[in-house]
């Protein structure tokens, strides 16, 4: 086990009645001017914005708003929302919406408090120095970035897409409004992306070499078979108001820390190999993280095997009988029909993807760049294991 800094200062108001908490949260923060942020028409069609909009007049607040955000957030957004909150003088940030909102209001927030170019920080030339308080209205359970410490923001280039992570504390909600019911209405495409994107967040954190401690793999084993239980509840049932409940605490915890705590920070192979194919495609996130996963967990299981033991026998209930490696292996097929079963690719033929010959080759080198060169944890993988793994993931 290593040591560690467990940091979570966001405040959850979660349940049925949650939204109309958002009127306090909102004068706790003693603030003067809000940029409403949001994603497409949907919030606007289903009463949400007017409800919001009703609390921040409530609350005294003036705001200001910019919609638009898109799966993928970019950065041309970004900087449009750093110069409307310049001119406007805003002084809090409320995201409505889903991870993509959520990471595209933290990158405008970097961009208001801090000089220079936000995507310094996205491309790892510079680090942050602060960030504009966030307030969050959960829409989606995937992402988990109403409590994390991530965003991640898509640079539009020619010749395809960067999408590049910053990680700070910086950046982290002020408070976050979860009502499972207003994901009652997401297509099942995008709840069954959702629940994979949190099954993601913690496996990343679960197969690593380095270090473990046995709270922690109690804690992300349960996470891991409390979210696969209730996405299959959800295939049969979207409007379950208690699996819904389930799965939005789930996406919070997945990707607060909880869940890596005393380990070495995890693999996080899949998720950076999903990020070029992201740029490249902009797939959705979780689609892209479950075509990747099986090519990636069959390359490196031998490598980190008793971790993929343990997720066979305690997570995909396989009976702990044979060899380890035949469990391991088990785990991995039993995982893998699971994805398949709430309807996400398990390879990227199904995700409707072909890269050529030099495609392969650009994302598993951009990969390995954006990690310094190598990632994982598992197995360390150089450019040409991920340029194999995408080739095996065909």
């Amino acid at each position: 086990m290593y040591d560690f800094t467990y940091y979570a200062p966001t405040k959850v108001a979660f349940g049925k009645n949650s939204l109309s908490r958002l009127e306090g949260l909102l004068k706790e923060q003693n603030c003067k001017k809000v940029l409403l942020h949001y994603g497409g028409g949907s919030a606007e069609r289903s009463g949400l914005l007017a409800i919001v909009r009703s609390a921040i007049r409530s609350a005294g607040l003036a705001w200001t708003e910019l919609g638009g955000v898109q799966p993928n957030p970019r950065l041309s957004l970004v900087y449009r929302g750093i110069e409307l909150c310049k001119s406007e003088d805003v002084d809090f940030i409320l995201a409505v919406g889903g991870g993509s909102v959520i990471d595209s209001a933290k990158a405008i927030g970097y961009g208001l408090a801090n000089d220079g170019d936000v995507w310094d920080f996205y491309a790892g030339t510079r680090k942050p120095a602060a960030c504009l308080p966030i307030g969050v209205v959960l829409t989606i359970a995937a992402a988990g970035s109403e409590m994390s410490n991530s965003s991640v923001i898509t640079k539009e280039e020619e010749g395809g897409d960067l999408k590049r992570g910053c990680n700070s504390d910086l950046c982290r909600p002020r408070f976050a409004v979860m009502n499972p019911e207003l994901t009652f209405t997401l297509p099942d495409y995008q709840t069954a992306c959702g629940c994979t994107d949190i099954l993601m967040h913690t496996m990343e954190r679960y197969f690593t070499s380095g270090g473990n401690m046995g709270l922690t793999d109690g804690l992300a084993e349960g996470l891991m078979r409390t979210v696969i239980a209730n996405a299959r509840i959800l295939k049969r049932n979207p409007a379950d108001y208690d699996a819904r409940a389930e799965v939005m605490w789930a996406s919070s915890l997945s990707h607060n820390g909880l869940t890596g705590c005393g380990n070495d920070g995890g693999d996080w192979a899949v998720h950076g190999i999903e990020h070029e194919l992201g740029g490249l495609y902009d797939v959705a996130h979780g689609a892209g993280l479950a075509a990747v996963w099986p090519a990636w967990a069959n390359y490196v299981f031998k490598d980190c095997l008793q971790r993929f033991y343990l997720f066979a026998v305690q997570v995909m209930g396989v009976r702990p009988s044979g060899t380890r490696e035949g469990v391991a292996r088990e785990g991995i097929r039993a995982f893998t029909q699971f994805l398949s079963g709430i309807g996400m690719p398990v390879n990227l033929t199904e995700l409707g993807v072909s890269p050529t010959d030099g495609e392969y080759k650009k994302m598993a080198s951009r990969c390995a760049a954006a990690g310094g060169g190598k990632k994982g944890s598992a197995r360390v993988l150089y450019a040409d294991d991920i340029e194999k793994i995408l080739r095996n993931a065909q």
